[in-house]
């Protein structure tokens, strides 16, 4: 094959196509046949090498979410509306947990502050150890500090439809023109916007991505942990999981668990450690081919 090797990062996908954005320009790509047959696709966010604009090789992916397809995620800002829609705090524990598991840094960004009160979500996750931003339409200092959180990283925006994804990314960076939807009174939530996964390249660096909101698809779309895995991905068990009665403690309901023991004190959040306790029910539920 004739052509200098170059390398770029995919930015879209859409149609069998890539959009790869290199030091030497933007081109339409497409993917070897060869990786089909070793079970690799390539996915946005995925570093490339590629040559007569056929992707030759995938290097470096340090983690991958299913759908969207996103690779190399360096954070997932999860956008919680105060109101409509309501914090579903379960559907976001969900998500933050996959988002540890993968080793990608979660962090949350309370919108709509003016219609209703962000004590109770910002009390739970900062006390957890996870960066929670409250965003101000109103204050140049709110947007920025999201700005240079975003700065140089890569990132995706999800939350509940209509918690204002979209909206967040246009203050963001005003060149995005990003479309939103308004909410739908009828079904209580936002109308669907976004059809695809897609990077878009800020202004201050970095890239962000806005994805499908959380009622379009399910959480073990993302990946599937284990129940053994599970306490691992919710950081404020981690000084007491070792600390149980019985080795083998699942920290859901047994006898001197120090887990239950720093809920009971208000150590951990009641609302965090019900979230595991339902996703470790649902996770004994699984079947090995579903893991595999």
């Amino acid at each position: 094959m004739n052509g200098t090797v170059q390398s770029g990062i995919i930015t879209k996908c859409l149609g069998g196509l890539y959009t790869v954005e290199s030091p030497d320009g933007i081109f339409s790509c497409k993917a070897r046949g060869v990786f089909r047959s070793k079970g690799i696709t390539p996915c946005v966010g995925d570093s490339v090498e590629f040559q007569n604009e056929v992707i030759t090789a995938v290097i470096n992916r340090r983690n991958c979410i299913i759908r969207p397809p996103l690779a190399n995620l360096d954070q997932l800002v999860f956008i919680v509306s105060t109101c409509s829609p309501a914090p579903n705090y379960l559907l976001l524990d969900k998500f933050i947990a996959i988002a540890e598991y993968k080793g990608i840094k979660p962090i949350i960004a309370i919108t709509k502050t003016d219609l209703g009160s962000s004590s109770e979500i910002s009390g739970i996750y900062r006390s957890t150890g996870i960066d929670v931003l409250e965003i101000n339409y109103g204050s140049d200092s709110s947007i920025d500090t999201i700005r240079n959180i975003l700065a140089g990283k890569i990132s995706a925006f999800t939350g509940n439809s209509g918690a204002g994804k979209s909206t967040l990314l246009n203050a963001v960076d005003p060149s995005l023109n990003i479309p939103t939807a308004e909410i739908s009174k009828k079904l209580g939530r936002g109308r669907h916007t976004t059809r695809h996964a897609e990077l878009y390249k800020l202004n201050t660096g970095g890239y962000i991505a806005d994805t499908p909101g959380f009622s379009t698809f399910e959480t073990n779309r993302y990946d599937i942990i284990r129940k053994e895995e599970l306490a691992g991905c919710f950081r404020e068990m981690a000084e007491f999981t070792d600390k149980c009665r019985f080795s083998d403690c699942s920290h859901t309901r047994e006898k001197d668990c120090a887990v239950i023991e720093a809920v009971r004190r208000g150590i951990i959040p009641l609302s965090r450690h019900t979230s595991y306790c339902t996703m470790y029910d649902e996770a004994k539920q699984l079947k090995e081919w579903e893991i595999k």
